[in-house]
């Protein structure tokens, strides 16, 4: 298993992205909450980043938020005053034995994926499982959808298994690859 060493713990209340026209990662705001939803349908309709298939909206997202504790989160990576990606911490398990796992994710607009975004964002969601007190990082990926399988590798997340035929989107059975990033 590989386990990634303690990095420095985050210093301000958003990073800042420079050489990207100082993109910048913050709490997500009410007034973010239609974007946020916009992005996820956008992935919703794709068909291979999230088993959801209603779109959502603000509501829904907001929903989200009302039930997540002091240990999850969900944060925007913000453009030139618009929200172009989001990233969230989600407890892994309800049970006490699980305390110390949180499932994330990160999804951005169908025209920022590929340019650094992701990575940036994904670096950012790891710093603050840290802070939260974190160990085992979970990420669930359509095995079909092999560039965020291959991102997830890079920022040091592994490969534990696949799920066979564990999902049905769009008229197809979907496989899922579970991927894992353990914190010192």
């Amino acid at each position: 298993m590989k386990v990634v060493p303690l990095m420095s713990q985050l210093q301000e209340e958003s990073y800042v992205m420079e050489d990207k026209g100082n993109a910048t990662i913050r709490d997500v705001k009410a007034a973010d909450l239609e974007a946020v939803a916009a992005i996820y349908n956008e992935h919703i309709a794709g068909g291979i980043s999230t088993m959801e298939q209603s779109f959502k909206t603000g509501q829904d997202i907001q929903a989200w938020l009302d039930g997540y504790s002091e240990r999850e989160g969900l944060f925007v990576l913000e453009q030139n005053s618009e929200v172009i990606g989001f990233g969230l911490i989600k407890k892994y398990s309800p049970r006490e034995g699980y305390r110390f796992a949180a499932e994330t994710a990160v999804y951005l607009k169908g025209q920022m994926i590929g340019k650094g975004y992701g990575s940036f964002l994904k670096r950012f969601i790891i710093e603050k499982c840290r802070e939260y007190g974190y160990h085992h990082l979970v990420a669930k990926i359509f095995s079909v959808n092999t560039a965020s399988i291959e991102y997830n590798r890079r920022l040091g997340y592994e490969i534990v298994g696949e799920q066979k035929e564990v999902g049905f989107v769009k008229n197809e059975w979907m496989n899922v690859t579970i991927m894992q990033l353990l914190l010192s």
